[in-house]
Order: C-alpha cells, then sequence, then structure tokens
C-alpha cells in the first residue's frame, strides 16, 4: 500500500504493519504498528491497494479493510472498517488498483468494485460501485493498475479498461475507455 505492509508467511498467517489511519491494517485499531502484528490466519493470497487490503483465504472467501472511499471494500457502504469483513464466496484471485478492487470467481466471472470515474471497473459506466458488480466473463487472470484494469481471457485474448492518458491500455490511442476492449498484441 502506500504506507502499509501485508506479509503473508509459509504458514498462512497474515502479518501486517504500517500506517493504519484507515484501519487498513486489519487488526481492529487506528493505531500504526511499526513492527508485523498477525491479524488472520488459512490466507492463501493478500494484495493492497493505496490504503486498503483485500484478503483470500483457503476457503476462497474474500475478506476486505481498510479505506472505503467510493466502495473500493465492496461492503455496500463508503464506511471504513478496521477489521475484516467477508463480502464473496468462491474467489480464485484479487487485484488491488489505488481506489478499486477486481475479484476474479471460480467460476471465471470477473467482479469489481470502488472509484470508476475513468471507467476502470469496466462496467459500461462511470459510476462508483460500492459492492462488487459483474464485468465479464471466461477470464482466467486479472490486474489491477492504478487506476485501469487488465484481463487475461480463457482463449488468451488480452483485455484492458480504464485511464489510458499515458496510452497504458496498449490500444495505440490515449483515450479512457469505461467498457473493456480487446488488445492486439504484434
Amino acid at each position: 500500500g502506500n504506507y502499509h505492509s501485508l506479509i503473508l508467511k509459509n504458514d498462512n498467517t497474515l502479518w501486517t504493519c504500517g500506517q493504519n489511519t484507515w484501519g487498513q491494517l486489519g487488526n481492529g485499531t487506528f493505531t500504526d504498528r511499526s513492527t508485523p502484528t498477525q491479524v488472520m490466519t488459512n490466507v492463501k493470497a493478500i494484495d493492497v491497494g493505496s490504503q486498503h487490503s483485500l484478503v483470500l483465504k483457503n476457503d476462497n472467501t474474500l475478506w476486505v479493510f481498510g479505506l472505503n472511499g467510493q466502495g473500493v471494500i465492496g461492503i455496500g457502504t463508503t464506511d471504513l472498517t478496521s477489521t475484516p469483513i467477508q463480502i464473496m464466496t468462491d474467489v480464485k484471485a484479487i487485484a488491488a488498483g489505488n481506489i478499486h478492487s477486481l475479484i476474479l470467481k471460480n467460476d471465471n466471472t470477473l467482479w469489481a468494485c470502488g472509484e470508476n470515474t475513468f471507467g476502470g471497473l469496466g462496467d459500461g459506466t462511470t459510476t462508483n460501485r460500492t459492492t462488487p458488480v459483474q464485468v465479464m466473463t471466461d477470464v482466467k487472470a486479472i490486474n489491477a493498475g492504478l487506476t485501469f484494469s487488465t484481463a487475461l481471457k480463457n482463449d488468451n485474448t488480452l483485455w484492458s479498461v480504464g485511464v489510458n492518458n499515458r496510452g497504458q491500455l496498449g490500444d495505440g490511442t490515449n483515450i479512457n475507455r469505461p467498457a473493456f476492449i480487446r488488445i492486439t498484441l504484434p
């Protein structure tokens, strides 16, 4: 994150340290920590955004905590939380952008929530989403950039969406895209 770290140990325990102004350490407080503190067990994957945290547990449940501006943690409000909250089941992979989150479910559907001013969620709108919305099917891998997203589909085609001011979407333009577009690779 900007000023916080998540550490996943080999025993599947999650430890956090750093800035905790918005509860992004998930330890139930808003106090910064300069040494790691264990906050969860049975964890298989983690990712952090600017000031929010995503945790995928071994049972394929998705847990979230931290700053929730624009609904980035998907709990249905913009309230922050300093304790982990489960928001989804049957999750395969997660990706945290600056202030948006991507969730890939076991059925290969892609879901997104959070800030969407420039269309980085890929639902075809520029409306912020406080709960995850389905944005694509047949997906096998995901990545979240600062304010854009990419998805690799099962047919090995690459798709991107969101802010494109530096050509980061790879479509040969600098036009923001609110819906996923297929990228042609040389």
